[in-house]
């Protein structure tokens, strides 16, 4: 059969490394704009080279300072200073955290090649092929070699991508605050820009290593490409596991602090959210870049690279690996390489074709984002799926080979797409104060703190109905058209628009942050109000984020399953047997287990913090007055040693588990457990993100006082903004730790199971062998 689609394999080797190249040059024009505005004081503190631009985004170029004629150096070097602070105590976090995760990465890669090595007892033979016993294949020794080495690449990524993500937004933040003098509209430029310039590293960085490690791994495998692609499963390993230690280290370091300061500052000592006399300030605004910043980026890294890994592991038993078809084979590459140049386009609609004039823009900009970029890429997985795959074909489907046709797998894909699109629509619904369910929550607040924590729950029970359905929906369709290989890029089509995605989430931290600077730094109300503005629509957007985070996870982990079950060579999962029974019913408590972990060490931090932020304001004279400064090394030391003692459990539970399960009781028992563990990780996850979210747009809804309704809750400070607050902190850790750490818990065990198959498929079940 010759080539019966459009584009040549030269083409496709051509095509993705030049989007790859494409994002990451998109992202340093990015950089290099935002870098334009001076964090030096000087009487051209605007940006340089807009002489023409006066009038540009609603505001001629006059600051607000010069209007009320207060000093405007003294303004930029504090904001300088903050952002100083706020960025070494990131680095430093981020270093201490990256020593431990360090360790672990070697000890984790050792255990991988172990593992692996002795499936066939470490012989250098061929060995007959898993699918295909009449052709020989290169030895189980070469795969653990290659498994290990794609483990530390994926790891290195992930580390990479969340420390660069990190160290943009804390370059960005004060420049967001600075340009929030000329107007609301410049400042969402700065913030947007910042956020895209992670979303397209990380886009562009994890499809060139990617592609560069199967080129690499070819060299070896040759014709081999089952193999090769059960080699490259790692890289989706070591991006997970990655994710999971930052995501978990980083939401307990950002929430100790951020209770902390709201507890004592605003319930106990009733100074605004980012008073500089608070001791806990800094370690709060650090927090945001680890943990939403570092740890968000570490994740969806992780999704991005384990539904490719499971897509191709597919594949490559299908006929495309079979005829050694090149183009359709890397079809989930080329999605993304799309989805790159899609984003790209996108990003130009917020920065420079529409302007954002007044703060009720923010928001409906944002989601135009989303819209456009799906719209657009729908249409360019059509392309794709036109000149890159053949009309018909087959896919491997549980033991034998099923007939797709190229527009079933064009819909597969886009069905993945919008899923996502509408989970990002119905959490912004349930998380937005200009809708009812955000509003109820705050008007149940009148009646105290009891009333707003009950409706809260509420809603985060309820806002799980629809996405639940939407994922349910897309995984009949792609698995009716495509089997396991439908699910894994239905999963890549949701998350084919990463780079938007991401850049939206970004920018939810990086205008929290101008916020708490422009407190910090004692600016006009003014600008403190277009800050919190930008900063109530960057809430609602980074629970778009972590909505398209879960819904992602629940399907890549769904094909990792699939592609487990196969490997394993377990022909049915049989509810009814025991062996798999017990294994639902453990790998269902999981999710309970794990959030138990990170909430208690959120409150256990927490309240050391709550301790010292009393002690400080207790024996420091002066602090309440402003005449004396608090001491916020202290504060952020408390969050580190937290952060990093704390994150070690939790994490081992993840790692552990599927090791324990399949080495013990086997194949059967852990498809059990990951059937399990991903049926209540993803309505725990939805339910506990959508729930803080909501508390905390609640408690913003009171503040702001838009609307008669919220006035009528009072000012700040008063009953109900107090029960508000009190809503929030316990959001706090539901929406920041145990909620988007559950999508990696997800993920991470199910490719886990997948890179160890071989080895519990010869040597698992050891306590049923006994008996």
């Amino acid at each position: 059969m010759g080539a019966s689609w459009i584009l040549p394999d030269l083409g496709t080797e051509i095509l993705i490394p030049v989007c790859a190249v494409i994002g990451i040059a998109f992202s340093l024009v990015q950089w290099i704009l935002v870098s334009r505005v001076k964090l030096s004081p000087g009487r051209d503190s605007g940006a340089p080279g807009n002489n023409g631009a006066a009038g540009k985004n609603g505001y001629a170029d006059y600051l607000i300072e010069e209007e009320e004629g207060l000093n405007d150096h003294n303004v930029v070097v504090k904001c300088a200073e903050i952002q100083n602070a706020i960025s070494e105590g990131a680095t430093s976090f981020l270093f201490t955290e990256y020593q431990y995760v360090g360790i672990f990465m070697v000890a984790f890669a050792i255990l991988i090649f172990l593992f692996l090595g002795s499936v066939e007892g470490f012989s250098m033979k061929s060995q007959p092929c898993t699918y295909d016993l009449s052709r020989m294949c290169k030895p189980a020794l070469a795969t653990a070699a290659f498994s290990t080495l794609s483990f530390l690449l994926g790891a290195v990524t992930s580390v990479v991508s969340g420390f660069l993500g990190m160290k943009i937004a804390t370059y960005a933040n004060a420049r967001t605050t600075l340009e929030a003098r000329k107007g609301v509209g410049k400042a969402f430029i700065t913030a947007f820009r910042s956020g895209a310039v992670m979303g397209f590293l990380l886009a562009a960085n994890g499809l060139l290593v990617l592609y560069i490690a199967i080129n690499v791994f070819k060299l070896y495998y040759g014709d081999d490409w089952g193999g090769l692609f059960e080699a490259i499963t790692g890289y989706g390993l070591g991006g997970s596991s990655m994710a999971l230690f930052g995501r978990v280290g980083g939401g307990i370091y950002t929430k100790a602090a951020d209770v902390g300061a709201d507890l004592v500052g605003k319930v106990e000592r009733n100074i605004p959210e980012d008073d500089p006399r608070n001791p806990a300030v800094i370690a709060d605004n650090v927090g945001d870049n680890v943990g939403d910043i570092a740890g968000m980026g570490s994740d969806l890294f992780g999704s991005y690279a384990e539904s490719s890994c499971a897509a191709l592991v597919v594949a490559s038993i299908s006929s495309f690996g079979m005829n050694h078809e090149l183009t359709p084979m890397l079809y989930p590459l080329i999605i993304s390489s799309v989805g790159i140049i899609v984003c790209l386009i996108t990003t130009l609609f917020a920065t420079d074709f529409f302007e954002i004039k007044a703060v009720d823009e923010i928001e409906p900009s944002l989601k135009r984002q989303l819209i456009i970029s799906t719209v657009l890429m729908t249409i360019g997985i059509g392309v794709v799926s036109w000149i890159a795959l053949p009309p018909s074909f087959t896919i491997f489907n549980f033991g034998d080979q099923k007939l797709v046709k190229n527009w079933q797998l064009f819909l597969c894909v886009a069905v993945g797409l919008w899923a996502g699109l509408i989970i990002g629509f119905v959490t912004e619904y349930y998380t937005s104060n200009a809708y009812s369910p955000v509003q109820d929550v705050a008007d149940s607040c009148r009646t105290g703190a009891a009333t707003n924590v009950i409706f809260g729950l509420a809603l985060g029970y309820k806002s799980c109905i629809i996405p639940i359905f939407a994922i349910a929906i897309s995984i009949f369709v792609s698995f009716s058209f495509a089997a396991m290989y439908g699910i894994a890029v239905a999963a890549l089509g949701m998350l084919s628009t990463i780079a938007t995605g991401l850049a939206i989430d970004a920018y939810g931290p990086i205008s929290d942050n101008a916020g708490g600077i422009a407190e910090m730094a004692g600016m006009s109300h003014r600008i403190r109000e277009r800050t919190d503005a930008l900063d109530a629509a960057g809430n609602t957007t980074a629970a778009i984020g972590k909505g398209f985070a879960i819904g992602s996870a629940a399907l890549v982990s769904l094909a990792l399953f699939g592609a487990f079950v196969s490997r394993a060579a377990i022909s049915t999962v049989d509810v009814l047997t025991p062996k798999v029974f017990i294994g639902l019913l453990v790998g269902a408590m999981l999710p309970y287990w794990f959030s138990a972990m990170t909430m208690k060490s959120v409150g256990s931090a927490a309240l050391k913090m709550v301790e010292e932020v009393r002690r400080q304001f207790n024996t420091i004279p002066g602090l309440m007055e402003g005449t004396s400064k608090p001491d916020y090394a202290t504060c952020v030391k408390i969050s580190t040693d937290a952060s990093i003692k704390e994150m070690i459990p939790p994490g081992a539970l993840v790692m552990l588990t599927p090791l324990i399960v399949g080495i013990f009781f086997g194949v059967e028992t852990l498809s059990g457990v990951l059937a399990g563990s991903l049926v209540s990780g993803v309505q725990i996850a939805i339910s506990a993100s959508n729930t803080g979210g909501a508390w905390d747009n609640a408690k913003k809804y009171i503040e702001a006082g838009a609307s008669d309704h919220a006035r009528a809750l009072g000012p700040k400070g008063s009953d109900p903004h107090k029960a508000a607050v009190i809503g929030d902190t316990i959001g706090d850790p539901l929406k920041d730790t145990s909620g988007p750490s559950l999508n990696i818990l997800i993920k991470l065990m199910a490719v886990e199971s997948l890179v160890f198959a071989p080895f519990f498929a010869t040597h698992g079940g050891l306590l049923f062998k006994i008996f």
